[in-house]
């Protein structure tokens, strides 16, 4: 489970990533969710080519489809629980996340007026309340983790403890984790903060749990600044999950990432996502995939590939993770694409900023 899919682009009918018109022919509700199935099921053939190749290589680790939504994400949560339940998709077969904090008021439009939000942040117990249950009722028997969608300094949830005793009784009644995710150019700092707190058990002798279970973070070979408190996450037991990793579109534009994706002979994308799974703090990923074809090349940053070679058989070309972290050769490039690529953390949120829903 170490690429998952992220709903963000195919939940509602616009976002940010650059050229996503150009792959889209319908921005219906109808045709969001047909394609949005489309993708969906290329994810589940990709899990499922997985644990068959992991059976001829006595591999006891099985890849289960992920799925990440939001409460913001359009009808994200609707589109994931109708595909499941419409294909008898067992909640043991597919792990869910899910986050609450934004909600959706763009009313299935791409272009609004000046000034005008596609979604407004909140992060009130009230609001909490109000999300969770919206998300039982879409997703609720599949969800494995609920996030905190954004959390900042300003919003006030890294200092408001009747919301962390909320999330953690949802915990408790519910079986989930619980996670949030950071934006921002201090996005290091936000995460150092929220592994501090710490909440209560019912039972007195059972010692205070730290809150948060996983952190979700933008990381990838423009936006490096959060690797050190990534790392520190990690090695205190935190999940890591990447969002991201190409930068809305960005990154794939970079001439070192051309560069030497063209010496690896390979996608540039599968290069920037390898990056990511290659780095120390051993995260998973989410891909921002809008169509069957870009999700089945997100996964060769992870899967080896089989060429064709006559009559003699194929030759196993393995997955470009592995090639940046096996040979010495793999992790001198490795350390000059992070090298060549790297922004300033306040310039690369502030390029974010300036990019058009489309």
């Amino acid at each position: 489970m170490r690429i998952g899919l992220g709903m963000a682009v195919l939940g509602r009918p616009g976002y940010i990533n650059l050229q996503r018109d150009t792959h889209i022919s319908s921005r219906t509700v109808d045709g969001m969710q047909r394609q949005a199935n489309i993708v969906m099921d290329e994810l589940f053939r990709q899990c499922c080519d997985l644990n068959i190749n992991n059976q001829e290589g006595n591999d006891d680790e099985k890849y289960i489809p992920w799925l990440d939504c939001a409460r913001s994400y359009g009808l994200s949560e609707k589109f994931v629980g109708d595909y499941l339940r419409t294909n008898d998709i067992r909640p043991e077969d597919v792990y869910v996340s899910s986050k609450w904090g934004y909600t959706y008021v763009a009313d299935w439009k791409v272009e609004l007026g000046e000034g005008e939000p596609h979604e407004i942040k909140d992060h009130s117990l009230e609001n909490f309340r109000k999300q969770v249950e919206e998300t039982k009722e879409n997703i609720g028997p599949y969800l494995n983790l609920y996030q905190v969608h954004s959390a900042t300094f300003d919003s006030g949830i890294l200092i408001n403890t009747q919301v962390h005793e909320a999330l953690h009784r949802c915990r408790v009644e519910n079986g989930w984790k619980i996670g949030l995710s950071v934006s921002g150019p201090n996005q290091d700092e936000i995460i150092r903060e929220a592994l501090k707190i710490h909440v209560s058990n019912s039972d007195e002798q059972q010692s205070p749990q730290r809150l948060f279970d996983s952190v979700q973070c933008t990381y990838n070979i423009l936006e490096q600044r959060p690797a050190q408190a990534l790392l520190d996450a990690h090695e205190a037991g935190t999940d890591i999950i990447i969002k991201e990793g190409l930068a809305n579109g960005r990154a794939l534009r970079h001439p070192k990432l051309l560069e030497l994706s063209q010496a690896l002979d390979c996608p540039p994308d599968q290069l920037a996502l390898g990056a990511i799974l290659a780095q120390p703090f051993k995260s998973r990923m989410l891909s921002g995939a809008v169509t069957a074809d870009q999700l089945r090349s997100n996964f060769g940053a992870l899967c080896s590939t089989t060429t064709t070679n006559g009559e003699k058989g194929g030759t196993v070309v393995p997955g470009v993770e592995e090639r940046l972290t096996s040979t010495k050769e793999g992790k001198e490039m490795l350390q000059q694409l992070m090298k060549g690529c790297c922004m300033e953390s306040e310039t690369y949120w502030k390029d974010r900023t300036e990019l058009m829903w489309n």
